[in-house]
């Protein structure tokens, strides 16, 4: 069986590269978003990269806490921003003249995550 640590460092390492690749990607549509710029690829490969560690990793540790199903509100609202976080490259690439509001709500979205991760408040 996995150790709750190896879990824990495979969800942080998915985060640090999920909020890598979102800001890469906000500052990339910021500066015009064009298509054939050679880190757009990179930065969308790395966000499904980190988007697939930082669940992959969270469904471990719930898994070794034994959270099953129904999940409490706070793996559920978790669940949530995981998938706004998933939706947010199709949102940047899309919508570029909204880079400004989606940096603070992706810092605001990660705090609230880090807060239910640290806190698990209901």
């Amino acid at each position: 069986m996995i150790p709750y640590q190896i879990y824990k460092l495979v969800h942080l390492m998915g985060v640090l590269t999920l909020f890598l690749s979102v800001g890469g990607l906000l500052l990339y549509a910021f500066g015009g978003g064009d298509r054939k710029h050679p880190w757009r690829k990179l930065l969308l490969i790395t966000h499904g990269i980190g988007i697939f560690l930082a669940v992959l990793g969270g469904f471990g540790l719930l898994a070794r806490i034994g959270i099953t199903w129904p999940w409490p509100g706070w793996v559920a609202s978790k669940f949530a921003i995981w998938v706004i976080f998933g939706a947010l490259p199709a949102v940047i690439v899309r919508t570029p003249a909204w880079t400004k509001t989606l940096w603070w709500i992706a810092l605001v979205l990660g705090g609230a995550a880090a807060y239910l991760a640290g806190s698990k408040p209901f």
